[in-house]
């Protein structure tokens, strides 16, 4: 065991030397490097293959009842200063290392086919490798110094990655905004480090946590108010990274990354670190009341905000974005309320589930490319799919599966961390279990739509140049609103068919529809004009991916369906200890957890979490089924046509008012855009103005006026000393009369 441990110091550099091994290839022999490009996938999924190996023992190690391992040696040492590095292993860290691993393998595995055409391979590879180093030696770091130092490589390693198509000016704009926003977050953490630097004299998680404790808590030799604002500055890296509220505005746009960046990137890894750190130091957060109170209270918004913006979302990644978001504000939702076990455990399932969901939309897309001509925003755009079942069935069954894990619908596993996390929230606050249990219901609403809209109904974007015109269904769906960020008309309720169907449904007040039928045929000569000229009569239809993509989908698949089972814990009666439990012991001494609920009680809490689920999928299935359904379309046509004018011009003005706030992001953005954007813009043109007018002009007016000066008193040197005499005789007598008369006293 002591062996095993000895090592451990290994597990950040052995994915390190994929990135030096291409970095030498492409600098000494760059021929024969590219031309040999997909052999690097090799070497970088069988290191990290090895680094999970050694992960999964240490936290087998763990459950077995292993102590927390720490080894630090030397690095500067000064009379008044200490600095060390090395590495910890403890549950924390064990539970990381493998959430990293795995899913970093399955995105190794899948990017090897989903980025085989691309010109940057090797590129990708490379700084994928360098990123998984990042984060395995962010988790594994001992002290504060160590995690900022990964915590910027790991910031520039998602800039990196972002921006990987950085000839897109969006995906450039996009890298960009996420470096810029996370800057924030990275500036207050460095401030909260050096804070606690001065009030504890360490960096040590150890002895901050001893130090911070004892002083606070027995002597109060520490001022409040200043430990306060330094916690709060920690937490502020976390908001930034982890995708919060308000620095949550990266996130949607990160998606301009390839798809295997943002199963690896924004689903398990880099959104978790910020997770990671709040759940590393919530020994310090736990003993200040006010920034636990924050952390819920962030935790909570994030997760309501997250779940209304991806109501209306079209970009199929947009909204697993967002999903991202909500998701990660129930754990900082449970960190905040001291449910650390139940954190962790959502951390786990979310992490699967969405990389699952993530890896699926790739496959998606990546089916979709040559349908709607190779281009990013339209092969993304739900509008232009459906009916994708029976063309990608493997997709589909895995898709569906990690839909309803975050929709919470059990036996899978998003369904029991959040069930614990709801039950857990109610014992905390009624309120926030309140809006708690409401987004759940939101979170299936969404997943489900995207389901739907993906899945079902006919292929919306299918078509052939077959006799000159299209053979395929196409819908005028007003749910897809107008471009831009001008409010549209939501119109949730109509999908009509436009294959030479007579029928018209325009008599209804719900008739402003989005034309994408218009859209595709306008689309249709850039590509289909190349393709089918060459292949007349060929039909294109979605394909089911490769074997290389099908594989990790069906492994995360099987950890969607069974990861559940660690946390799984009725009480004694069933069973004595949970492995879950039983893995974060040493971790969990420092918190107040709840103890197990007997197997009646888990029934009834599941019973009312589900029925919220159902009611959600049930409101989707009415809303978003009638996209493939003309039956439900006259039925919910004539439902409306019966209701009152009021009524109905009430309910549509509603419905877009959601819509709006949800496809508008919120309109955040466009406040970051006028108050933050414009307003230093503003400021910034005001200090130019007044530098070149003000500061350049005093003092270019002190070398202006002092020319002129110079030239007016050449012209009074004549050369004769009598001329100088005189005038120096007459600018005394004029200062003697000017001071005679300024200080003469009338009374003396």
């Amino acid at each position: 065991m002591e062996r095993t441990y000895q090592y451990a110091w290994v597990i950040p550099f052995v994915p390190l030397l994929v990135t030096m091994l291409i970095g030498l290839g492409l600098l000494l022999i760059p021929t024969a490097t590219k031309n040999l490009r997909r052999i690097w996938a090799f070497p970088a999924v069988l290191l990290l293959t090895i680094v999970m190996v050694f992960s999964t023992n240490l936290a087998i190690e763990q459950i077995n009842g292993s102590s927390i391992y720490e080894y630090l040696w030397s690095w500067s040492i000064t009379s008044d200063f200490s600095l060390e590095f090395g590495y910890l292993i403890d549950p924390l860290t064990s539970i990381m290392l493998i959430l990293i691993t795995t899913v970093g393998i399955m995105v190794l595995i899948y990017s090897d086919n989903y980025m085989s055409h691309d010109r940057g391979y090797l590129r990708f590879f490379a700084y994928l490798s360098f990123f998984t180093t990042s984060m395995l030696g962010l988790v594994t770091s001992p002290n504060l110094i160590q995690i900022y130092i990964f915590w910027e490589l790991v910031g520039m390693c998602s800039y990196l990655l972002i921006g990987f198509w950085f000839t897109r000016p969006i995906a450039a704009n996009a890298c960009q905004k996420a470096f810029v926003t996370n800057r924030v977050g990275d500036f207050g953490l460095l401030l909260g480090i050096l804070g606690f630097y001065l009030l504890t004299g360490s960096f040590e998680f150890q002895d901050l946590f001893e130090i911070f404790n004892d002083s606070i808590i027995n002597n109060n030799e520490i001022n409040s108010s200043f430990a306060t604002l330094c916690a709060f500055l920690l937490f502020l890296g976390a908001v930034a990274k982890s995708a919060q509220f308000p620095l949550h505005i990266w996130l949607p746009d990160a998606m301009e990354g390839p798809t295997p960046i943002s199963a690896l990137i924004h689903a398990a890894t880099m959104v978790a670190a910020g997770i990671f750190l709040v759940a590393r130091l919530l020994p310090l957060f736990i003993v200040i009341p006010y920034i636990m109170n924050i952390i819920s209270l962030i935790g909570i918004i994030t997760a309501l905000l997250g779940a209304t913006l991806a109501l209306a979302q079209r970009d199929i990644k947009r909204s697993l974005a967002y999903s991202t978001m909500s998701q990660l504000g129930y754990i900082m939702l449970a960190l905040g309320i001291g449910s650390y076990r139940a954190a962790l455990f959502h951390l786990i399932t979310h992490a699967y589930s969405k990389a699952l969901l993530f890896l699926g939309s790739g496959s998606i897309i990546h089916s979709m490319e040559p349908i709607v001509g190779y281009s990013p925003a339209k092969s993304q755009n739900m509008a232009l799919m459906g009916g994708l079942t029976k063309y990608m069935p493997i997709t589909k069954t895995t898709f569906f599966l990690g839909t309803l894990s975050l929709c919470g619908i059990p036996p899978l596993a998003c369904f029991w961390s959040k069930d614990e996390i709801l039950n857990d929230s109610w014992l905390y606050s009624p309120i926030f279990a309140i809006i708690a249990c409401y987004t759940a219901g939101l979170t299936a609403f969404y997943m489900f739509r995207m389901y739907l809209l993906t899945f079902e109904g006919h292929l919306r974007s299918h078509f052939s140049n077959y006799s000159g015109h299209t053979n395929s269904y196409f819908y005028s769906i007003s749910i897809w609103g107008q471009e831009g960020s001008k409010p549209v008309s939501s119109n949730f309720l109509l999908a009509t068919r436009n294959n030479n169907d007579k029928s018209s449904f325009s008599n209804c007040s719900f008739s402003n529809t989005y034309q994408i039928a218009g859209y595709v045929r306008n689309m249709r000569s850039s590509f289909s004009t190349h393709f089918f000229n060459k292949y007349p009569y060929t039909l294109l239809y979605p394909h089911e991916s490769d074997n290389t993509m099908l594989f990790p989908l069906l492994i995360l698949a099987i950890f969607t369906l069974f990861v559940g089972c660690i946390g799984i814990s009725f009480g004694q009666e069933v069973m004595e200890v949970d492995i879950l439990s039983k893995w974060l012991t040493p971790s969990m001494t420092l918190f107040h957890q709840n103890s197990s609920e007997d197997l009646y009680q888990f029934v009834m809490n599941a019973f009312y979490s589900v029925s919220i689920a159902f009611f959600g999928i049930f409101i989707a299935s009415v809303l978003y089924g009638s996209v493939y359904s003309d039956r439900q379309n006259l039925y919910l046509i004539n439902s409306f046509a019966k209701m009152d004018a009021k009524m109905r011009i009430r309910l549509e003005q509603i419905l877009n008012v959601i819509y709006n706030w949800s496809y508008n992001r919120g309109y955040i953005d466009v406040f970051y855009e006028k108050v933050f954007i414009r307003g230093i813009r503003g400021l910034a043109q005001l200090a130019h103005s007044f530098d070149r007018r003000v500061i350049d002009g005093v003092t270019n007016g002190v070398g202006v006026t002092s020319f002129f000066l110079g030239e007016g008193i050449k012209y009074i040197g004549g050369g004769r000393i009598s001329s100088y005499l005189f005038l120096y005789l007459a600018c005394v007598s004029i200062g003697y009369l000017f001071f005679s008369a300024l200080f003469h006293n009338p009374s003396s």
